[in-house]
Formats: C-alpha cells, sequence, structure tokens
C-alpha cells in the first residue's frame, strides 16, 4: 500500500494544484508571495511594496549629489487562513489516477473547488477597505452601456494608481451585460473576436476582465430619515454622526454635502447612543464638513472590483509535513505550483474500513493600498 500511496500521491497534488489554479481567481490578478519555506497559522510575511518617489531639480555641482532613499517599504500578512477538505476515494479511482493521467475523481474536484473558493472568497471579503465607488445601486452595471469601466478608469487615474496591472472582476450576471455591449464584444469595435468566440472580454480599457462567482453583495447597515455630521472642524479618519435608525456596517459607502465626488467607507462604528455613532472611515477627511452637512450612504449592491494589482496581498506557505516519528501512520506531502505558487498539502489516514484523503492550504491576505481600488455597483 506504502509504495502505491508514493506513486499515486505526487499525482493527484499536481492535478489538484492544477484545477486549484483554474479556479482561485484572485491569487492570480494581486501581490503575491510565494515560498516552501514552512509556516503555521497565526505567523505574518512581510511582502515589499514599491515606495514612492518625486522628481528634483538638477544642480549641475563638483559635489555627487546622494540619491534619494528607495528602500521598498513593507507590509505584515498574516498567515491567518488554514483551510481543509476531506473525502474519500474508491480503490478502483486510485488504480484510475495511478494509470490514467487525465482522470480527476469527481470528489476531489469538488474538494479542490472548495478549497478555491475559499481563497477566493479570502480576498473577495476585503472590498470593505475600498471606497472608490461607480456605478448604481438601483441598475445593473453594463446593461446599459459601458459608462462603468470609463467611470472606474477616471476613479484610478484621480487615485494616482499606475496604468500597468489592472484587472476588473466581475460576477457572472454582470459580465453577461458586459458581453452584450458591442463597445467590448464586437469584432469590428475591438479588432478581437474571443469575446465573440470564447466569450472571453480579454483587455479592454486599460483593463484585463475576469469574472468570478466569489463576488461579494453588500448590505448596508446605516438608516435613518436625516443623517448629518455632528460638529465642526471634524477631519481626519473619525467622524462624528447623528441621525441613525440603525447602526452603519462595516464597508458602508458614504458622501457628504459639499463634496458628492470624495467617496468614503465606513471601518468602523460605534453603537449607537440614541442617534448618533462615531464612524473610523477611509480615507481621511482633509477639509472639515460643516456641522449639520448631510450623509448620503450607498444602497445595498454587488461589489464588482476595479483595481491595480498592488491593492491587495496574498501569500502562500506550506505546512509543515510531519516526521515519520509523529505521523501516527499517516502519509504526508507538499506541493506547490509553479505558475501560481500556490501550495497545498495531502494527508492519507486510515480510519476503520476506509481510508481518508485531506487536503490542506495556509495563507494569508491584506488589503494594503485602497486607494488603488474602486467598486463597481450593481443592482442586487
Amino acid at each position: 500500500m506504502s509504495n502505491t500511496l508514493t506513486a499515486v500521491m505526487p499525482k493527484i497534488l499536481a492535478r489538484g494544484l492544477l484545477a486549484l489554479r483554474e479556479q482561485a481567481v484572485m491569487p492570480r490578478l494581486i501581490n503575491t508571495d510565494f515560498s516552501m519555506e514552512a509556516a503555521e497559522k497565526g505567523d505574518t510575511i512581510d511582502i515589499p511594496l514599491p515606495s514612492a518617489l518625486s522628481a528634483t531639480d538638477v544642480t549641475p555641482s563638483n559635489t555627487p549629489v546622494a540619491a534619494s532613499d528607495s528602500e521598498p517599504s513593507k507590509v505584515s500578512v498574516q498567515m491567518s487562513n488554514w483551510k481543509k477538505v476531506a473525502f474519500h476515494l474508491a480503490d478502483k479511482e486510485l488504480a484510475e489516477i495511478d494509470y490514467n493521467r487525465n482522470f480527476v475523481p469527481m470528489q476531489m474536484s469538488e474538494a479542490v473547488g472548495a478549497l478555491a473558493s475559499a481563497v477566493n472568497d479570502s480576498v473577495q471579503s476585503l472590498y470593505t477597505g475600498i471606497y472608490g465607488f461607480v456605478g448604481a445601486t438601483d441598475a445593473q452595471a453594463f446593461a446599459a452601456g459601458i459608462t462603468p469601466v470609463t467611470d472606474a478608469r477616471k476613479v484610478l487615474n484621480k487615485q494616482k494608481a499606475p496604468r500597468a496591472n489592472r484587472r476588473i472582476v466581475l460576477d457572472f450576471d454582470t459580465e453577461a451585460n458586459a458581453l452584450g455591449q458591442a463597445a467590448l464584444s464586437d469584432f469590428e469595435k475591438t479588432g478581437e473576436a474571443g469575446a465573440k468566440i470564447e466569450g472571453e472580454l480579454g483587455r479592454k480599457f486599460g483593463f484585463d476582465w475576469y469574472s468570478d462567482d466569489g463576488v461579494k453583495t453588500h448590505t448596508t447597515g446605516a438608516a435613518g430619515a436625516t443623517i448629518e455630521v455632528d460638529g465642526a472642524a471634524q477631519v481626519g479618519t473619525t467622524l462624528v454622526a447623528d441621525g441613525f435608525s440603525t447602526k452603519p456596517n462595516v464597508g458602508d459607502v458614504f458622501t457628504i454635502e459639499g463634496d458628492d465626488e470624495t467617496t468614503y467607507t465606513v471601518l468602523a462604528a460605534t453603537d449607537l447612543q440614541t442617534t448618533e455613532s462615531t464612524l473610523t472611515i477611509s480615507p481621511a477627511i482633509t477639509s472639515a464638513p460643516a456641522d449639520g452637512a448631510d450623509l448620503t450612504f450607498k444602497g445595498d449592491h454587488i461589489v464588482n472590483l476595479a483595481f491595480h494589482r498592488d491593492a491587495f496581498a496574498f501569500a502562500s506557505r506550506p505546512l509543515v509535513d510531519v516526521t515519520a516519528d509523529f505521523s501516527l501512520g499517516n502519509e504526508m506531502m507538499t506541493m506547490q505550483d509553479p505558475q501560481t505558487g500556490l501550495v497545498m498539502r495531502l494527508e492519507i489516514s486510515r480510519q476503520y474500513k476506509r481510508t481518508v484523503w485531506e487536503l490542506d492550504m495556509l495563507w494569508g491576505t491584506a488589503l494594503v493600498r485602497p486607494e488603488l481600488g474602486v467598486r463597481i455597483a450593481s443592482q442586487v
């Protein structure tokens, strides 16, 4: 049995990683850090980010000028996600895997799909910190034209997002609307046949387009007849507001009277004191709104995302393969996908009259530069 498992385990892992690569959309689109150095849940990984530079005047001199410090900054990503799925394979299926390189048991495909969904979900859930907002909460995005993408491009440009490595991730309904727009799919307008033949939008308007079934829907918590700023001279990331009948949810987006173009997201909110709550928000308020200025909250919406790669960070690490002395007879193997760097471990254990196969992964995610993202809202 041991020799059979030794031959089959790498084949199972390789095919599982291939399926994971195809289904785990988000890690392929963001700033990633991969290593085969073992870690455990709770560890932190430092991921480098580029530092900002500015141009300076040139003054000829006989003394060389010291170069600007361009040491990249770092962001710490906690390895907070440790997920596993378990399944059973019959002896016949093991034989099929060993002899047929294209055979992937249905149960294993389901297991890998569950891990892929968990990975995507961990990245998509970071949307609450993104304050850029385009689209409408009472209409389906791209149903009436391509304005959502041109507006998203404008917002990212204003928020100084680099032009390269921009992506758009849509839910399936929104993608269907986009595919129906001639400016995005017709060969005579785009010069590409991929949208009509393969149903893939490819690269349009400076974005690489993808779809994902893990796109989130945000439910707005804030409600009240008149919600307004409570107190003058409020700047920074804290805002006291009054007039709530229900407490805001994390991720609620609003504008402040007098500046309808700037959108803010709620990162935290205190419990209501009668009708008042103190909000932690992003971005920081730079020009104090008037006392009593109205706050207008966006309604429930599907959170399609347009973003630059460096908006998010993702780190994947292997878990330690327990040595034979502590494995208690279990077989373990870890493998890394050479293209995406995703790391997965397979553990096989014998129970009473059956064999259990478990796949597990360890990873961490973080929203590190929210200014490099924008929500493309669509009606729920």
